[in-house]
């Protein structure tokens, strides 16, 4: 049960700081504008130099493999809802790491899927 509970904390924490970090890294080397061979090569190899990036799939890899662990052992309609809460730690880290505007109307949807999650592990508790 401890040995879960931890896979899912690493598949909700693991995997969005993951994403934050890609995103990161992403803002620093900009937008991709144009989509010749050439130019997109150039925008990989700005890509490759940027700590972030691999700071990212690092975490990312951890998420996945912590995924793989859960699904092992808990049915896939659990744990996918479940895992939605990494949307909460999401729109924290977006508005803490990444200074981005999180609206009201944003939190409002992040609350709903908190409550959907709610759902799903009364129903597994007592369903």
């Amino acid at each position: 049960m401890l040995i879960e509970l931890v896979c899912f904390l690493l598949v909700m924490v693991a995997g969005t700081a993951g994403e934050l970090c890609i995103a990161r890294a992403m803002k620093t080397v900009g937008e991709v504008t144009d989509f010749r061979p050439r130019q997109l090569m150039a925008v990989a190899w700005r890509t490759v130099k940027v700590p972030w990036m691999w700071t990212g799939l690092g975490l990312m890899a951890l998420a996945f493999f912590a995924l793989l662990a859960v699904l092992a052992v808990e049915n896939v309609s659990f744990v996918v809802p479940v895992t939605a809460l990494s949307y909460a730690v999401g729109a924290l880290g977006g508005k803490v790491f990444l200074h981005e505007q999180v609206t009201r109307t944003r939190w409002t949807g992040v609350l709903l899927v908190c409550v959907g999650v709610t759902l799903v592990l009364i129903g597994k508790r007592w369903g």
